[in-house]
């Protein structure tokens, strides 16, 4: 079994990281003046964090994935309407519980080896299987869920292991990797078996990762021409953790993209560089219900929810440009669009929160912080390093305001590895503030439900009822027809204060003599260089 390590999902305030693992769309946003299409030239795009392992069938990590995007290819493409355009494979046919691929013909990994229907079919299955421990279980692969690969026909025949609403879209949108390294994860973890438009040349941790464009690659997205101008030979991928750095080499034309959030992204704006516009979530709150944990008892959540002023909150962690969220999904192909947060999000009142936990037993002593059985009310906040100074403020806010409800708080800042380590390996935390972005329903049920740490991906202990029973109504209907009980299952959640969402952003990513389409990462079939 892999190590979850790896794991953290769209988590951050770029869409991370745990950033979503069906494609979908940000178009450009405009701007910039393109001149030219140029040829032979390097496309260099900034993360803020080391990936870490590249392993598409173990990692849920935004950054990992988005380099996993050049690498593998999937079995279809998912646009931002909705709408599915082919990748590996030419014709599909999906409902809740069985799919078939048709691959396209000439397919080949980057050895030049032909990719079979065994080796595709080999991918779902071993992710379906849960004693091999991948995050994607749940969360694009239902618990059990196998495939047959018919080599002489070019098909893939899938069977889900439990109904899923979106069964096209999520098997369609695994990374796909070679059958040579699908049992090899010091292989995958290096972001070798690729099966996609580019192969990893050279990897200096912490510094960059450098890919290479290779010439056979044909299959997609739909009616893709991989004759056409402007197709970069390579890609850099530049770790650069400040922001006001980043924006100064994109400026200067060192780098070609970069995602800015904070209050450098003003400079880009009034450069008029071309940018995408993502909308994703930027403040989230999560609780930790494991035992023992203060954050287990509802009334406790309740108040310390309270006692929060979203509203300034938002303000102060979006630069006043943030909006209030709508659910949990934000973005495409968001296929239930309906507003299920309106009425959930708790207004403050500093005295009704101090009310509920002296009801609750928590009695403030002499220095204020309050104690139960003989127990300190300390907790502990994580949130993502990628918030920048917003999120560093967002935090001071939230445990100046809790201290004088008479919690102890401790915040610490995280880069995405160190998130994934404490939310999914030592649990050591009660509050989570690092958001979880996905772009369709089903892809919340392993975080919110199902087993835990290490044995799956619920990193809250979250046990409720009726989220279960809405996910499972939902899930026997396909597509948007279950939206009002994908709509139940998020309320269920809210009316529990297990997580409430109070700020979306868009995440805007700037680029200087290149365009592109953002999703799940930049499309990098999409990236067109000029002069």
């Amino acid at each position: 079994m892999r190590s979850r390590t790896s794991l953290v999902a769209l988590m951050g305030a770029a869409a991370l990281a745990l950033t979503s693992c069906a494609a979908s769309g940000a178009s450009p946003g405009g701007g910039g003046d393109t001149g030219a299409l140029a040829e032979g030239k390097t496309f260099t795009t900034v993360i803020s964090t080391d990936p870490g392992s590249l392993d598409p069938l173990i990692t849920v990590m935004s950054v990992a994935r988005s380099i996993d995007r050049f690498l593998y290819s999937r079995l279809v493409e998912v646009q931002d309407d909705g709408s599915v355009v082919s990748g590996l494979a030419s014709e599909w046919e999906a409902d809740t519980t069985t799919a078939t691929f048709t691959l396209r013909d000439g397919i080949t990994c980057e050895d030049g080896t032909p990719l079979t229907a065994t080796d595709v079919a080999a991918n779902i299955s071993h992710i379906g299987d849960p004693a091999n421990g991948s995050p994607l279980v749940g969360l694009q692969v239902q618990p059990g869920t196998s495939a047959v690969g018919d080599d002489d026909a070019g098909t893939v025949t899938v069977t889900s292991g439990r109904p899923d609403s979106f069964l096209l879209q999520n098997i369609g949108s695994i990374a796909i990797v070679c059958g040579t390294v699908l049992d090899d994860p010091d292989a995958l973890a290096k972001g070798e078996g690729a099966t996609g438009m580019f192969t990893m040349t050279e990897i200096i941790p912490n510094s960059q990762y450098t890919l290479t464009r290779r010439e056979d690659f044909t299959w997609g997205p739909g009616d893709w021409d991989p004759e056409q101008a402007g197709l970069p030979e390579k890609v850099v991928f530049r770790v650069v953790p400040n922001e006001t750095t980043a924006t100064n080499l994109l400026l200067s034309g060192e780098v070609n993209a970069a995602l800015v959030i904070g209050p450098d992204a003003k400079r880009l704006e009034d450069a008029g560089l071309f940018k995408t516009a993502l909308p994703v979530a930027v403040g989230q709150m999560i609780f930790n219900q494991a035992e023992g944990r203060p954050t287990a008892d509802q009334e406790v959540r309740e108040a310390l929810m309270q006692a929060l002023d979203l509203p300034q909150l938002r303000q102060v962690l979006t630069g006043g440009v943030g909006t209030v969220p709508t659910g949990l999904v934000t973005i495409s192909p968001n296929p239930c669009r309906a507003d299920v947060v309106d009425g959930f999000l708790p207004e403050v009142d500093a005295k009704a929160a101090a009310k509920a936990l002296d009801d609750a037993g928590w009695i403030a002593g002499s220095d204020g912080i309050r104690e139960k059985d003989g127990k300190r009310l300390e907790l502990g906040m994580i949130y993502s390093s990628l918030q920048g100074d917003a999120g560093n403020a967002g935090a001071e806010l939230i445990q100046a305001t809790w201290k004088e409800l008479g919690v102890d708080l401790t915040v610490k800042s995280a880069d995405s590895p160190t998130l994934s380590e404490t939310l999914f390996v030592t649990g050591d935390w009660d509050v989570s503030a690092a958001p979880i972005t996905v772009s369709l329903p089903s892809m919340l049920v392993p975080f919110y439900s199902g087993p835990t740490p290490p044995n799956g991906t619920n990193f809250a202990s979250i046990e409720n009822a009726d989220y279960t029973a809405a996910v499972t109504a939902a899930s026997n209907k396909a597509g948007d027809e279950g939206c009002d009980d994908w709509g139940k299952a998020e309320q269920a959640l809210y009316a529990t204060t297990s997580v409430i969402p109070f700020a979306n952003q868009d995440r805007s990513t700037y680029a200087q003599k290149a365009t592109f389409i953002e999703n799940d990462g930049i499309d990098p079939a999409s990236i067109r260089m000029y002069e």
